[in-house]
């Protein structure tokens, strides 16, 4: 299962905001530069996020986007839910009937789906985004490393 576009980058802008947290805000110029996205489709991204708290902008020189709290207070479901429009993730309404579909049957199976998705994104924080991208470093480093100093023969 892939999350939609919007929704990866999404989360891959407010990871560049959490590695960014103890310096000045992040123009989104910047932003989209550095994650190659066009500035007008990163501008409707983070007006989605600012609407739901989870980004806050600073106007002017200097200015731009910064986390609006904790790493550990931002779950990987608000961002979804942000930016895909989602109020209420136990109701889906955007459902699309698949072909020979049970109309009550195959609304309740893509609800249920939908509430364990989100349910599962629920328990991810930004932070533990980060700890497990920072082993996963660690781990390829080691790797290299360890490759590097044994030459196969």
């Amino acid at each position: 299962m892939r999350l939609a576009s919007r929704s990866q980058y999404a989360i891959t802008a407010m990871l560049e905001l959490a590695l960014s947290e103890d310096t000045d805000p992040i123009p989104l110029l910047e932003l989209s530069h550095k994650l190659n996205i066009s500035l007008s489709y990163m501008e409707q991204l983070f007006a989605r996020l600012r609407q739901h708290g989870l980004v806050k902008a600073r106007r002017g020189p200097g200015g731009g986007y910064k986390l609006s709290r904790p790493l550990r207070e931002i779950m990987v479901s608000d961002i979804v839910c942000a930016v895909e429009d989602i109020n209420d993730p136990s109701i889906e309404t955007k459902h699309i009937p698949a072909p020979g579909e049970k109309s009550v049957s195959g609304r309740m199976l893509w609800k249920d789906l939908s509430k364990q998705v989100h349910k599962f994104l629920s328990g991810i924080s930004l932070a533990e985004v980060m700890e497990h991208k920072d082993s996963v470093q660690q781990t390829e480093t080691v790797t290299q490393h360890s490759t590097l100093s044994h030459p196969v023969i």
